[in-house]
């Protein structure tokens, strides 16, 4: 697949820990960046995509991070975290 040049710039995105932890394992389990990896969710769901649906060995293995590192928030809890 051909790659596209695209700018990138630093943010200060700050997210929960556990959730960072299993985006952190999940980018790992595929062996690209945490920057490919949030790029490639962000773009699927842009387009009204989940970027997992279906994928049910991909799935078990987030539920296996999720697991590990005690995330026990969903989408359920969306917009109403605070520190």
């Amino acid at each position: 697949m051909k790659k596209l040049k695209v700018e990138r710039v630093q943010t200060g995105v700050r997210l929960e820990k556990r959730l960072l932890k299993v985006l952190k394992g999940l980018a790992e389990y595929f062996d690209i960046s945490m920057t490919e990896l949030l790029e490639g969710i962000l773009l699927n769901e842009l387009d009204g995509k989940s970027a997992f649906a279906g994928k049910k060995d991909i799935l078990n293995v987030i539920s296996g991070l999720r697991a590990v590192y005690g995330l026990d928030l969903d989408s359920s809890h969306a917009h109403q975290l605070q520190d």
